[in-house]
């Protein structure tokens, strides 16, 4: 069952392929914005999906977040995420992210629930 207070973490190790200059971005050879946002998603989603009903998952659909400084590879990053709001079938989440130095970056996410199988058939539709 969804409640509020549900957390999550996910966490990687800055590499080059996860830097600026490699996801284009950038060209500095610093963890990319990208790859936060990809992080912090990956900590909401993970943090909700053992509370779905079979069947369903989430998509994000909206971020609002900074990247507030530069993370050098060989580094570990990790991103936690904090559901704030449960609105029918929308998700908000309070998200940040981490180096060992302290917050990289931080801000909120919105994801929304659904139907693995008609979200997918909705999306192979547009093929024609």
């Amino acid at each position: 069952m969804l409640e509020v207070g549900i957390k999550g973490r996910a966490e990687t190790v800055v590499t080059e392929a996860n830097t600026a200059s490699s996801v284009g971005s950038g060209l500095a050879p610093v963890f990319a914005t990208p790859m936060m946002i990809a992080l912090m998603e990956n900590a909401a989603a993970s943090s909700v999906l053992p509370h779905l009903e079979e069947g369903q998952s989430t998509v994000g659909t909206r971020l609002e977040v900074t990247h507030d400084a530069a993370t050098p590879v060989g580094m570990e990053v990790w991103a936690e995420a904090e559901l704030l709001e449960i609105d029918r079938k929308r998700l908000v989440f309070r998200v940040r992210a981490f180096d060992r130095t302290g917050p990289i970056g931080g801000g909120t996410h919105e994801r929304f629930i659904i139907d693995n199988e008609k979200f997918l058939a909705k999306a192979e539709a547009k093929k024609g």
